[in-house]
């Protein structure tokens, strides 16, 4: 039998050997936290509507489902250069020519697990630990979560109304000269705003970084899900930009976990490197499912009227509901709402709603730890009847 002293060294050692490291206590992506409470719900036998999580609700394009269900048919499914897919990677380039106008060698298309890799990559491969690097605020949380959990330490930038909530360059070249920064990386459309930037607000940015060396990161997810003006990618601009885009959200494939990055050459073989021992490859069967995606634009062009006429329910529908103000809706598919009338505490606010008005949306503090308290963030990218429905219960709640 042990005697207490070897017990307690026992708990010690077991303690120490059990202890999660230090870079691994990152805060939560609070969307998961409330869709899993909206899935608790459902379980017990409630109804939610879903406006918390950036999810389309349309299937994938037709022809990407078939050329997945084809290639399980009739081929191996093994694995593929790090890179990707070389006839993916080729009709990844042709879409900057098609959209864009813009020449991008297929050579420096990379092929990733979603955007998520695709932001693990890019980070590991531009920055080292203790580097500083700018996100703005509010913004996509898993910016600074996975930053920090490299070692980096990532720079917070607010945003404001009197710029559309983008970052300026002034703005940037005042954070590094408070300490230099190493990187900075924006999104447009933005998420949680759904806001964008102009062609000239984008270029005197990439401008004012390349000419300070700061390293350019442009978050381009949402691409094509533009309503108030056509989105600028960031590869037209500059060669030596990291682009960042996903068939997650255009293309309605999520779960498929596919995206890529256009980077300069001088980063290929380093990512290239990275991948061959962090994943070896991108699941094959969603490589050929995205190759044949770029041939289901009219479906998803039809998606995207479905949620121009989201955007409009809202819009139109939260005010006589109670919420009266929110950022500009220039894309994706998001509603940054003020909820500072009703609370101090968008979590709570948000937490009371999906019990009470069994609707389902995130709170501000996830994209932003201190005005985030007054705002709330909608998704649309549902039905046309949930939207309605959402605005109806909303209403209820707040005795309208």
């Amino acid at each position: 039998m042990l005697d207490a002293t070897t017990t307690d060294h026992n708990r010690e050692t077991l303690a120490r050997l059990l202890a999660p490291s230090a870079r691994s206590d990152v805060p939560p992506f609070m969307v998961m936290d409330v869709m899993a409470a909206a899935e608790r719900i459902e379980a017990a036998g409630g109804h939610v509507i879903h406006c918390e999580v950036g999810q389309p609700a349309a299937p994938a394009p037709r022809a990407a489902i078939a050329a997945a269900h084809a290639a399980l048919d009739q081929n191996r499914i093994d694995y593929t250069s790090a890179l990707g897919i070389a006839s993916l990677r080729a009709r990844i380039a042709q879409h900057y020519q098609d959209v864009y106008r813009c020449n991008v060698p297929a050579e420096r298309v990379v092929v990733t697990t979603g955007s998520s890799a695709a932001f693990v990559l890019a980070f590991l491969s531009m920055f080292e630990p203790g580097d500083r690097v700018a996100v703005t605020v509010p913004g996509y949380p898993p910016y600074r979560h996975i930053l920090k959990a490299l070692g980096c330490v990532p720079v917070e930038i607010e945003t404001h109304a009197d710029t559309r909530y983008a970052l300026t360059g002034e703005a940037l070249l005042a954070a590094h000269r408070q300490a230099p920064l190493k990187g900075v990386l924006v999104a447009s459309p933005g998420n949680p705003t759904g806001t964008m930037m102009t062609r000239e607000a984008l270029a005197d940015l990439i401008a004012v970084a390349e000419r300070e060396g700061i390293k350019f990161i442009s978050d381009e997810i949402y691409h094509g899900l533009d309503y108030a003006f056509p989105a600028v990618s960031a590869a037209e601009l500059s060669p030596h930009a990291v682009v960042i885009n996903s068939f997650s959200k255009y293309f309605c494939m999520t779960g498929w976990r596919v995206g890529w990055m256009v980077v300069p050459d001088a980063l290929v073989r380093p990512i290239e490197r990275l991948h061959q021992n962090l994943a070896i490859s991108v699941p094959t069967l969603s490589q050929i499912a995205a190759a044949a995606a770029f041939e289901g634009r009219e479906e998803m062009e039809a998606v995207k009227r479905g949620y121009q006429l989201n955007r409009e329910i809202l819009i139109n529908g939260l005010p006589q509901a109670g919420l009266t103000e929110f950022l500009p809706a220039d894309g994706a598919f998001y509603l940054y709402a003020d909820v500072s009338k009703f609370t101090s505490d968008s979590a709570e606010f948000a937490q009371r709603m999906l019990a009470e008005a069994r609707v389902a949306a995130t709170p501000g503090v996830d994209f932003d730890p201190v005005r985030g308290r007054h705002f709330i963030r909608f998704s649309y990218a549902r039905s046309a009847d949930d939207m309605r429905e959402a605005v109806a219960r909303i209403g209820r709640w707040l005795g309208r």
